[in-house]
């Protein structure tokens, strides 16, 4: 389908009016749990017309993670989707909502009011014209990935369903009205709260206010990707990350750009999915994660090459740094040594690019965020605080404060204050490594804190190690990262059992299984040891720095003089997983 400005508008007032009508006001915060369709645009820009606060959790996550988010910000109702297929996978959505509303209650909570969109139990038509072919319409255009044809074959799945909570969306919106008086807000006034893994275990609830937030994005929007109205630009990424709400949403919509939004994955049903949507729609501005560059890299350059991606003039990168290898992949291969590629660095805290090359203006250099977007001034750091100049390696922090930057975390600004400011009074603290070469350029070296970054997606060693104890068989847990080539980093897992359990196969499935469930599949370990007992310090406090050696096979371990058993580390060697990918 394909959708005009003057459209969008219309049933955004429309869901604004909804949502008026039961209810919800200016600072009331929603959820919405949905995948990427329509609807999720929708909902988001309903809220915002209202003054109304959304939180948008990724259709990937559990009823345990969903639940916990609820809770956090209070929400006052929900809005979700029946089913949705990812790939060949059907997602009960609405059955996982229902857990977490459950669990919600249970703990109580309980949401007077779910309204679900009808979206397996449509008609889906995919559009058969490119967006470009109208570009004075500025459409939004929506890919949808099943065809007629291919969606009658699906079974649809049993939907859960409680009349007296819930309501279908096409229901509510076909009686509202197109005219919706907006809510006249502060530039100040919150926009979105938007959860981000903490190092504590428990998400953090980012919140972006209306002003800055939609400067910032609108403005890295239009120069870094050097947006012209002719153009039709495409970012693959889930809105339920930041990215998609910064380069999906808002900062596209701002500039009135003709945007495709793609309900699908890059190799389902094959892996010339992302260039025949390419051609199909002639895009001209391409961003996507290294992630999905490695997966496609595996199936070779044929998929590729039989598109013939003429449209395209900038390529772009998000999500973690991108390794030299598939950066020329992307540039000779996709790109054909023609599109400069933006690799942009930011965080769901920044609200939008912080390091980035200017497509055209900047040389590039594999592998390199390069330099800071207008405005911003990094700087790197070492362990005691000293600011360093020229050709250096250390922590990398800010300045001085940018349009986008958060405001607070969600009902915890001591929280806020201590993890980005107290480290280094007076700067703003990334989590991230940082070198910066004899030509001035940036290159984000990985996390520094207690975080991982799993194909693009940042997660807490402590919520992990958190569902690993909930199993009854485990008495102590502690999680790293381990290099893998497609996601760039996986979770790699040490477990001590308790008394009367032995490590077995089922064990390790079963401790899989729980991951999954409490945080969602994108947090699913690659690997899970069994250690007898975790390497520490005197202090009680588990070396997790050792333990990262160990999953590498790395035996230079530096100083171990503080270990309280350091006669258990040989051990952990000899039993290590094997780590072949």
């Amino acid at each position: 389908m394909k959708i005009t400005y003057g459209e969008l508008l219309r049933k955004v007032c429309q869901f604004a009016n909804v949502l008026r009508n039961h209810g919800v006001k200016k600072g009331d915060r929603i959820s919405i749990y949905l995948p990427m369709i329509l609807e999720l645009v929708i909902a988001m820009l309903a809220c915002a017309r209202i003054g109304a606060i959304h939180s948008v959790v990724f259709a990937g996550f559990s009823a345990d993670s969903l639940c916990e988010r609820i809770l956090d910000c209070g929400c006052s109702l929900l809005i979700t989707a029946d089913a949705f297929y990812r790939g060949d996978k059907l997602v009960n959505l609405k059955q996982i909502a229902d857990e977490a509303l459950q669990k919600s209650k249970d703990k109580g909570f309980p949401l007077k009011k779910c309204i679900v969109v009808k979206h397996l139990g449509r008609e889906e038509v995919a559009a058969d014209g490119a967006c470009s072919q109208s570009p004075p319409l500025k459409r939004l255009c929506q890919d949808v990935q099943e065809k007629k044809t291919e969606s009658s074959q699906r079974l649809h799945p049993k939907i859960p369903w409680d009349p007296r909570m819930d309501v279908w969306w096409q229901d509510l919106m076909s009686g509202a009205s197109t005219e919706c008086e907006p809510e006249w807000c502060d530039s100040e006034d919150e926009l979105f709260i938007l959860y981000t893994s903490g190092s504590t275990g428990k998400p953090k609830g980012v919140l972006h206010t209306v002003g800055g937030y939609m400067l910032y994005a609108a403005t890295s929007f239009k120069y870094v990707f050097d947006y012209q109205p002719e153009d039709v630009y495409w970012c693959t990424a889930d809105i339920g990350w930041i990215t998609g709400h910064s380069y999906i949403t808002y900062g596209p919509l701002a500039n009135g750009a003709t945007s495709v939004l793609f309900e699908g994955i890059p190799t389902y049903p094959d892996a010339g999915r992302m260039w025949s949507i390419i051609d199909k729609y002639k895009v001209t501005k391409f961003y996507t994660a290294p992630t999905a560059i490695r997966l496609l890299m595996k199936c070779g350059e044929e998929p590729v090459k039989k598109h013939s991606r003429k449209s395209l003039k900038v390529l772009g990168t998000v999500g973690e740094p991108i390794n030299p290898e598939a950066w020329l992949w992307y540039y000779r291969v996709v790109g054909e040594e023609r599109c400069p590629i933006v690799d942009t660095f930011w965080q769901t805290e920044t609200g939008g690019h912080m390091l980035t090359p200017l497509p055209a203006a900047t040389p590039m250099k594999p592998g390199s965020a390069t330099f800071p977007f207008f405005g911003v001034v990094p700087a790197i750091m070492n362990e005691s605080g000293e600011e360093l100049e020229g050709e250096a390696e250390g922590y990398l922090v800010f300045k001085q404060p940018w349009p986008g930057i958060m405001r607070t975390l969600y009902g915890n600004h001591q929280q806020f204050e201590t993890t980005y400011f107290k480290k280094f009074p007076g700067y703003y603290v990334t989590g991230d490594g940082c070198r910066r070469d004899k030509d001035g350029y940036y290159w984000i070296t990985g996390r520094i804190d207690d975080m991982l970054n799993v194909s693009g997606h940042l997660l807490s060693t402590a919520e992990v190690e958190s569902a690993l104890l909930g199993h009854g068989a485990v008495s102590e847990a502690a999680v790293v990262s381990h290099p893998h080539p497609l996601k760039g980093e996986c979770l790699y897992c040490f477990v001590t059992l308790k008394d009367g359990h032995d490590f077995t196969k089922n064990l390790a499935d079963e401790l899989k299984k729980q991951v999954r469930e409490k945080i969602g599949p994108i947090a699913t370990p690659d690997y899970i040891q069994y250690a007898p007992s975790l390497p520490k310090t005197r202090s009680g406090k588990i070396t997790r720095r050792i333990l990262r050696k160990i999953a590498q096979n790395d035996r230079d371990l530096g100083d171990i003089s503080t270990l309280v058993n350091p006669g258990i580390i040989n051990q952990l060697f000899n039993d290590r997983c094997d780590t072949k990918l």
